[in-house]
């Protein structure tokens, strides 16, 4: 269990860097995008601070961070023991991630060669 929630949140994760490096255009410029992107997706993913202890406006933006519900995924099979019938709401929201970052990733890597 752990391995699939594993490997559909590093699909999100190579989407998510798909998507910076079509967008960037140096090197550096990408580091950039991505530490900006990195730091707040793992603020606002549970892992430092509880969610329920966010303001409101925050916990709502944790709902669009992969790594949000891959904590989820993370806690509860190693503290809790559950599987994929408990789990499968997580998994289904990060494969939509990355899907969805994969064929935008896809769709401009392709603008670009163009």
């Amino acid at each position: 269990m752990p391995a699939v929630g594993t490997m559909i949140f590093l699909l999100s994760s190579l989407g998510v860097g798909l998507l910076i490096s079509t967008i960037s255009s140096t090197q550096q410029q990408a580091m950039v995008s991505a530490f900006f992107f990195i730091m707040p997706a793992s603020i606002l993913s549970g892992f430092g601070t509880p969610i329920s202890s966010m303001p409101p406006f925050f916990q709502k933006l944790t709902y669009l961070d992969p790594l949000r519900y891959y904590m989820i995924v993370l806690r509860s099979v190693y503290l809790k023991g559950v599987g994929f019938r408990v789990l499968w709401p997580e998994l289904a929201c990060m494969a939509v991630f990355s899907f969805v970052l994969l064929t935008v990733s896809i769709l401009r890597f392709h603008k670009s060669m163009d």
